[in-house]
């Protein structure tokens, strides 16, 4: 190596030799001082340790002073917040006390309801203090009672302080025993809630429906319900209903709503004088007389209908408004059916009397009236009567209407039975008149198949068809059971017809009857509702061909013995066995004139024949039949018959159209006046109900039927 190279190594290595002496001896000075460090560290955890000793008893206290505190504090506020409630209570109170007197004094009625409303309020708040205090009252009570054991017991604090939180205690305790029940029962809020159920007693009274009476006079104008009170009237009557609810005074809301509802409900329908409900039992129904019974139906029909549309759905758009919102809208439907069950348990007794009342066939009309008008409710009223608090009253209605659907069917098959079962019971007219039966019966067919009456009947029968078949038959059409049913009832009056004839003694009155009859019921069935429902081909070929058949016997049997008489073939017989011709000419001819004359009585005192058309044709056809035979025998016997006077062509012309010159000509024409008027209007004329009207009160003791 290098001699220069060498000494810079040996420069390096003292260099290093002298940084590791200092580094030795800052170390060994570094070592020097943590002993110190260390020996003061000993002395102050040495230290720390005694002040801990001393200071431990402190915090115990400290602790325990502070949980004390929370404990107490725990107990004090809710005792606080308690008398509180009890300086509310004392100050509304006041405000009741306050708000009543203003109430009573205001004059103006919207003002008045806005002080109920407050009066209304202001019992809330009292109600809902006292709920407060009643409910928070023991908890505090045992809450303050625990505190004062616990420091009676563990002395945590002087005599002093305990001895006033005890008093304390027995205070608010004593008060709470004493002031509760008196501010719940005996107290304002008692006077308050009887003062509420006053008022609205009051104002339910108050709330009065329209008069339904001028609803009834007024036919044009539609039946809508009005409103029984204005909005303000309305809120109050809901926040009293609600304030006593929460009162437990629900059970006497309730009573008084129903009470004073079902009175004025009641009340506006006896505007109506409806004194016909007051009978109800069949048998009383069955002693009234028919002109009563009659109009009782028919205001029943209005009133039923008024009662429904108004005074029922007015009471329960306001039953909804006032008790809708207690207890989640349970409550309205009770007392709304309790209130409506009273009037409807009225109006169904007095139809199911009349529906249960005696079958007298001029009831059928009413009855169908009746059920006409139920089914025009039916919607409407189980709308009305929906759920399950209004199951009764539908189930009654339901129950009402079958009622009427069987009555209504008995009725009418009852009349078709009782027609049948006449075959022996009267003799026909002595005159051969129409009888008073088949008058009777076309009129009261023709009514039953106006469009007033055929819908409803016929949906009768169709309903008491499916009743006896079952619901999953399949029943004809309306019109087809409707005319069956109708036809049934004419072919028993035919039968009815012909079993009479066989009374005559008299060999031409047979055929007159019949004639009569036959073209009676054409005459009264043809162009009318009655005619096209029966088909009028049926009608032509059935009773036109009878009374035709029957015209023509009645002409051979009456007319045919005396034309026979002037004979020619005859008296050529008898001429060649009699030699004198003129005796015989003139024999016949004079039993010809005798014959005339005894023909000429009977028609006039044993033979009627009212119907004037009818009388003019069996006219025309006689004078036809008679006059020709006259004339030629006149003609073919003029020598021999000279040398006395005989009764001319014309004469004998004239007489026979005496014989048919009825004294009632000018009424029979009148008769067919008003029917000819009843056929073009389309509908049952004041002749044909009035002439059901007169047989009804003609067969009030024996009836044709």
């Amino acid at each position: 190596m290098a001699p220069s190279e060498e000494d810079s190594m040996l420069m390096k290595l003292e260099s290093v030799c002298t940084d590791l002496k200092k580094l030795l001896l800052t170390s060994a000075k570094m070592e020097e001082n943590l002993g110190t460090v260390d020996k003061k560290f000993d002395d102050m955890e040495e230290t720390l340790s005694t002040a801990a000793r001393r200071v431990a008893p402190l915090h115990s206290l400290a602790m325990t002073a502070k949980a004390l505190e929370t404990r107490i504090n725990r107990a004090v506020s809710p005792a606080l917040e308690l008398l509180d409630s009890f300086k509310l209570a004392e100050s509304l109170q006041h405000r009741l006390l306050q708000l009543s007197s203003e109430a009573s004094s205001e004059k103006k009625p919207r003002k008045r309801l806005k002080q109920l409303l407050k009066y209304v309020d202001c019992v809330d708040q009292l109600n809902t203090t006292i709920n407060t205090i009643s409910q928070e009252g023991e908890p505090v009570i045992q809450k303050l009672q625990e505190v004062v054991e616990f420091l009676s017991r563990t002395k945590a604090t002087d005599q002093y302080r305990t001895h006033r939180l005890t008093e304390t205690l027995v205070t608010l305790k004593a008060l709470y025993e004493t002031e509760v029940d008196a501010l719940r029962f005996d107290g304002l809020l008692d006077e308050a809630l009887l003062n509420l159920q006053d008022e609205f007693e009051s104002m339910l009274q108050k709330l009065r429906h329209q008069d339904i009476g001028e609803l009834n006079e007024d036919k044009e104008d539609e039946i809508v319900a009005s409103d029984l009170g204005t909005e303000m009237d309305v809120e109050v009557l809901r926040r009293i209903a609600e304030t006593l609810a929460a009162n437990d005074c629900l059970d006497i809301c309730i009573d008084i709503y129903v009470k004073v509802r079902y009175r004025r409900a009641a009340k506006a329908l006896m505007r109506l004088n409806p004194d016909y409900l007051r009978t109800h039992a069949p048998e009383e129904i069955d002693e009234m007389e028919w002109e009563s019974l009659e109009t009782a139906v028919t205001l029943w029909i209005q009133h039923f209908e008024l009662a429904v549309k108004t005074v029922i759905v007015s009471e329960k758009k306001l039953c909804i408004q006032v008790l809708g919102e207690i207890i989640d809208g349970v409550i309205w439907p009770e007392c709304f059916v309790k209130i409506a069950g009273k009037i409807m348990a009225v109006f169904f007794r007095f139809g199911e009397g009349i529906a249960r009342s005696s079958k007298e066939p001029q009831k059928l009309f009413k009855l169908l009236d009746m059920f006409d008008s139920l089914e025009k409710l039916k919607i409407q009223f189980s709308e009305i009567f929906e759920g399950e608090a209004g199951t009764d009253i539908c189930t009654r209605f339901r129950e009402l209407e079958k009622l009427l659907v069987h009555a209504s069917s008995k009725v009418f098959w009852e009349f078709g039975l009782q027609i049948e079962g006449n075959a022996d019971g009267f003799p026909p007219p002595q005159d051969g008149s129409v009888p008073k039966l088949v008058r009777y019966a076309i009129n009261y067919l023709k009514y039953l198949a106006t469009g007033t009456y055929s819908i409803s009947m016929a949906k009768v029968l169709r309903t008491e068809q499916i009743w006896k078949a079952g619901i999953l038959s399949k029943p004809e059409t309306d019109e087809n059971l409707l005319r069956d049913a109708i036809s049934n009832v004419m072919e028993a009056l035919q039968r009815n017809v012909e079993s009479k004839r066989s009374y005559y003694k008299d060999k031409v009155l047979p055929h007159v009857f019949a004639m009569n009859t036959y073209w009676y019921i054409y005459m009264r069935t043809k162009n009318t509702e009655l005619g096209n429902l029966l088909g009028e081909q049926y009608v032509k070929k059935t009773y036109k061909v009878l009374a035709e058949e029957s015209a023509y016997m009645y002409q051979r049997q009456a007319w045919g013995p005396l034309v026979r008489l002037l004979d020619k073939e005859e008296l050529k017989k008898q001429i060649n066995e009699e030699v004198n011709l003129g005796v015989l000419v003139r024999g016949k001819m004079e039993a010809f004139l005798k014959a005339f004359d005894e023909i000429s009585q009977r028609h006039r005192g044993s033979y009627n024949i009212p119907d004037y058309d009818l009388r003019e044709q069996i006219r025309e056809a006689t004078v036809k039949f008679v006059t020709p035979a006259y004339a030629d025998f006149m003609n073919s016997y003029s020598a021999v018959l000279q040398g006395k006077s005989y009764l001319t062509q014309e004469s004998i012309q004239g007489l026979i159209g005496q014989i048919f010159d009825g004294p009632d000509t000018a009424g029979d024409r009148k008769l067919k006046l008003r029917d000819s008027k009843d056929r073009t209007n389309g509908g049952p004329s004041a002749s044909v109900d009035g002439e059901i009207k007169d047989f009804r009160r003609s067969t009030s003791g024996t009836s044709d039927i």
